[in-house]
């Protein structure tokens, strides 16, 4: 089954991501080789390389691949930055980060997520990351500044403490709306200040916190 795995691979990069525009090689490779299905459950594992996201339990989703290369894409990675991840969910969006920059920071609320990923990325050999549980909108402060930021999970506004913890010169990005509908925001820090870019409408579940929405 790998190989047919390796082939729906190769097809999803092809026609979901390259041909809608993502041309960073970088991210066209990891997503080439990261196993995506790896990071679904075990009855939705044929399905991982589908064009749309999937539960992966605790009302909680692994998001379409090509929402993950276009958000990968707008971080701008070089592989020198030091990133924080919010919301680590399934990991898949952690494993992609791990192949493209120095380290990765993901927290995550939940602790079944957090341990379950942590788990497959052990197992494929990804050491540059460590994980956390709690409120993600709080970020991680003992570990700031970070140079890039990534939030996976939609929230009314940007959350202090993260922009606060974003070094000079770094990027976060995020989605910014109501429960249902947002927009994916770039945001860059200039001598403390927020420059936004709007990359276009996405939907996202909710972040969950004391600077998110409500539970």
């Amino acid at each position: 089954m790998s190989e047919s795995f390796a082939l729906l691979r190769h097809r999803m990069v092809v026609e979901q991501i390259k041909a809608r525009g993502i041309r960073d090689e970088r991210i066209l490779a990891a997503m080439e080789d990261v196993p995506r299905h790896r990071f679904v459950p075990p009855h939705l594992a044929t399905r991982a390389y589908e064009d749309g996201p999937l539960p992966i339990g605790e009302g909680q989703t692994i998001s379409q691949p090509y929402i993950v290369a276009e958000m990968t894409q707008a971080l701008r990675l070089t592989g020198a930055e030091k990133v924080l991840e919010i919301g680590t969910g399934s990991g898949y969006q952690t494993a992609i980060l791990c192949r493209l920059t120095r380290e990765v920071v993901s927290i995550e609320r939940f602790s079944v997520f957090s341990a379950s990923a942590e788990g497959v990325l052990r197992e494929l050999g990804l050491e540059n990351v460590r994980f956390r549980v709690g409120d993600g909108t709080m970020g991680v402060p003992e570990e700031a500044p970070f140079d890039r930021i990534l939030v996976t999970a939609a929230a009314p506004r940007v959350p202090v403490p993260l922009f606060e913890q974003l070094g000079e010169g770094g990027i976060l990005v995020i989605p910014i709306g109501g429960r249902w509908e947002q927009d994916l925001v770039q945001v860059y820090k200039k001598s403390g200040k927020a420059i936004k870019e709007f990359l276009g409408g996405c939907r996202f579940v909710p972040l969950v916190g004391r600077c998110g929405f409500a539970e």
